[in-house]
C-alpha cells in the first residue's frame, strides 16, 4: 500500500454516500424552495434572503462536488490487522520518557480526527509511522522540537 494515497475507510465511504444522498435530495430541494421564495419577494439587488439562499446554494454544491470527488479519487481501506503499519492499522504507542501508553488507528486525510485517536496517513506521526514494526522507535519533528515514540503493538 501507497503512504502518499487517499484512503477511506468502509465506514467514511457509507458515512459520505449517506451525506450525498441527502445533499443531492432533501437539502437541494429546501434550497430550491428558499431561493424561489426570494425571488418572489421583488427586487433581487437588495434582496438579503435571495442572496443569502444564493450563497446556500453554492455552499451545498462545492459540498456535493467535494464528497464526489473523495468518493471518486479514494481507495477503499479495511482495517490493518498485518505487523506493518499501514491505513488502517491500530497502533499502540509509548512517548519517551513516559509509561503511559496511547492508541492510534492510521486513517487517510479525510478521517483524520486526533481527539478520536485516528491518525492521517499524511501527518508527521502517521508518516513516521507508516510501514514500522511492533518494537521499532519513530520521531519526528514537531513545532516543539522532535518527539520519539516507542511502538508497542500494531494490528
Amino acid at each position: 500500500m501507497q503512504q502518499a494515497g487517499d484512503y477511506i475507510t468502509e465506514e467514511k465511504k457509507h458515512a459520505l454516500e449517506t451525506e450525498l444522498k441527502d445533499l443531492k435530495g432533501p437539502k437541494r430541494k429546501e434550497i430550491l424552495a428558499t431561493l424561489a421564495y426570494a425571488k418572489s419577494l421583488g427586487d433581487l439587488s437588495e434582496n438579503a434572503e435571495y442572496h443569502q439562499a444564493r450563497e446556500d446554494q453554492g455552499k451545498l454544491e462545492a459540498r456535493i462536488a467535494k464528497i464526489e470527488q473523495i468518493l471518486q479519487s479514494s481507495q477503499m481501506v479495511k482495517g490493518g490487522g498485518g505487523e506493518v503499519i499501514e491505513v488502517g492499522s491500530k497502533v499502540v504507542v509509548q512517548k519517551e520518557g513516559s509509561k503511559e501508553e496511547k492508541i492510534y488507528v492510521i486513517v487517510g486525510s479525510e478521517e483524520a480526527d486526533m481527539a478520536a485517536g485516528k491518525i492521517s496517513n499524511r501527518s508527521p506521526f502517521g508518516e513516521a509511522l507508516f510501514g514500522k514494526k511492533k518494537g521499532d522507535d519513530v520521531s519526528f519533528k514537531t513545532p516543539n522540537g522532535i518527539v520519539g515514540y516507542k511502538i508497542v503493538k500494531v494490528s
